[in-house]
C-alpha cells in the first residue's frame, strides 16, 4: 500500500466518522466543529488529487468562513446549546431504509455508465486555469456582480443575527 493511498483512507474515515458526528452529537455547536473536521478531509482528498486551488477554497471558504459563521450565529442566538427533546422520530426506520434504497439507486446508475473506469482528462500545464477563474469572478462581464451580490447577502445576514442577538425590544 502506498503512502497516498493510506492518507486517502485515513481522510476517508475522518470524512465519515466527522459526518456520523455531526447528525449524531446532541449539542449544536460540536456539530459545528465535527462538521470542520469533515471539511478539513475533503480539502485533504483534494490535495491527494493534486488540486491544490480547490484545497485552499475548501479552506478557506468552507472552513474558514461558512463553518465559522456558523459557530458564531450558533453563539449569537444565545439559546440553550442542548436539545431536551427526542433526537429521533418513531419513522426513522423507514427513512433508513429509503436513503439505502436511494444509495443503492445511485450506485447501480453510476456502475452501469459506460465511461466509469475512464481516467480524466489531464489539462496541459500551459493552461491557467486559476487565472482564469480570477479573471472571471472580477470581470464586469462575467461574475463581478454575482460575487459581490453574494456578498452584501451574507454582510445583511450577519448584521441580522447581531440584531436578533442583541435582544432589542421594538417600542
Amino acid at each position: 500500500m502506498t503512502a497516498s493511498q493510506i492518507v486517502f483512507l485515513l481522510s476517508a474515515a475522518l470524512i465519515i466518522g466527522s459526518a456520523l458526528m455531526v447528525v449524531t452529537t446532541r449539542k449544536l455547536v460540536h456539530a459545528a466543529l465535527w462538521l470542520v473536521a469533515a471539511l478539513f478531509g475533503v480539502a485533504i482528498l483534494y490535495g491527494l488529487l493534486e488540486a491544490g486551488f480547490l484545497a485552499v477554497v475548501q479552506v478557506v471558504v468552507y472552513i474558514g468562513a461558512i463553518a465559522i459563521l456558523f459557530i458564531f450565529a450558533v453563539m449569537l442566538t444565545r439559546k440553550e446549546m442542548r436539545d431536551t427533546g427526542p433526537q429521533t422520530r418513531r419513522s426513522w426506520p423507514l427513512a433508513a431504509l429509503l436513503g439505502l434504497l436511494v444509495l443503492a439507486g445511485l450506485v447501480f446508475l453510476v456502475l452501469d455508465m459506460p465511461d466509469v473506469a475512464r481516467t480524466a482528462v489531464e489539462i496541459p500545464a500551459e493552461v491557467d486555469t486559476v487565472g482564469a477563474l480570477g479573471q472571471a469572478l472580477v470581470s464586469p462581464e462575467a461574475y463581478a456582480l454575482p460575487f459581490e451580490v453574494a456578498s452584501v447577502l451574507l454582510l445583511a445576514a450577519l448584521i441580522g443575527a447581531v440584531y436578533i442577538a442583541s435582544g432589542q425590544k421594538k417600542e
